[in-house]
């Protein structure tokens, strides 16, 4: 699994941090999704996939 985010589309919801805090977090500045882990092990691949579904702004992309 490759997580592929597009920063210009995050409306920084945060709901992917809330969803997979290992993978996702958020600029301090002004709240936009910074990926932690790209290729993220195996046992966080539902809370990745649950990170791209609720984002409201569809910035998440999921490559298998």
């Amino acid at each position: 699994m490759k997580v592929v985010v597009d920063e210009e589309k995050c409306v920084a919801a945060g709901q992917c941090v809330s969803a997979a805090v290992d993978v996702f977090d958020q600029r301090d500045e002004d709240g936009i999704v910074v990926l932690l882990d790209e290729n993220p092990p195996s046992e966080l691949a539902e809370d990745v996939r649950t990170a791209a579904a609720v984002c409201p702004a569809l910035a998440i992309r999921i490559e298998e």
